[in-house]
């Protein structure tokens, strides 16, 4: 595993930071700017936990944990809208050397699943945990995966596939895989 001094040795040449008006860029290493989100919209359930989804939408709820790849929150999106959002980003860092993505969760999942190869139904389940660095190295048929963890806790907001995604199950089971958190 790389430590944050190893990742320095290869001079980054590059720096892309998502913009909220939703058109993607890569900045040179010397620009600096207030990085905005590009994460996926939630719509209505934006700032929400996954209790209060369950909560107000258990419908939402379930019809996301059926299909959580295609499944578009009301006034909101889904990953699959997110990839093709991505898509002109993901063709500039196939052509750069030593860059550094600042993202959302969402936006690395994307990131990836692209890179390694991952089918469209395992993206959103790809673990991408806060405060870690991934340093993602070229190798014959894919990327090797290396993780630095930042030191700063946080919560785990990583949430496996349930079990039940039926649209009549109760509550409880509808929260079974949510993560722990205060």
């Amino acid at each position: 595993m790389a430590s944050p001094r190893e990742l320095t040795q290869n001079p980054l040449k590059k720096i892309w930071m998502p913009y909220s008006n939703g058109r993607p860029a890569l900045h040179a290493c010397q620009r600096r700017g207030e990085a905005g989100s590009m994460e996926k919209g939630r719509g209505v359930c934006e700032e929400m936990t996954y209790e209060e989804i369950q909560d107000h939408y258990p419908l939402e709820f379930a019809l996301r944990d059926q299909d959580k790849y295609r499944y578009r929150y009301p006034k909101g999106e889904s990953y699959e809208d997110l990839v093709q959002r991505l898509e002109p980003v993901i063709m500039e860092l196939e052509r750069q050397e030593n860059v550094l993505v600042i993202c959302h969760q969402a936006v690395m999942r994307c990131l990836l699943a692209y890179f390694l190869d991952k089918a469209a139904e395992q993206l959103p389940y790809l673990k991408c945990p806060l405060h870690t660095v991934l340093k993602l190295t070229p190798v014959a048929y894919g990327c090797k995966v290396e993780s630095i963890f930042l030191n700063v806790m946080a919560v785990n907001t990583h949430r496996d596939r349930p079990q039940n995604v039926d649209i009549s199950r109760p509550p409880e089971e509808a929260l079974v895989t949510v993560p722990a958190h205060q």
